[in-house]
C-alpha cells in the first residue's frame, strides 16, 4: 500500500497546498469586494 506524500492535501481536486491557498485567498478577496459593494449600495 502506497503511503501519501507529506505535501499531499488529501482534498479532491487539489493536489498541492498552493492551490488550496489560492482558492482561500480568492474567496477572501471576493467577500471583501462584495462587502464593499453592498455597503456602498445600501448606505
Amino acid at each position: 500500500m502506497k503511503e501519501p506524500d507529506d505535501d499531499s492535501t488529501g482534498l479532491p481536486g487539489f493536489r498541492t497546498w498552493r492551490g488550496v491557498y489560492l482558492l482561500v485567498l480568492g474567496c477572501f478577496i471576493l467577500v471583501v469586494i462584495g462587502l464593499a459593494l453592498f455597503s456602498r449600495a445600501f448606505a
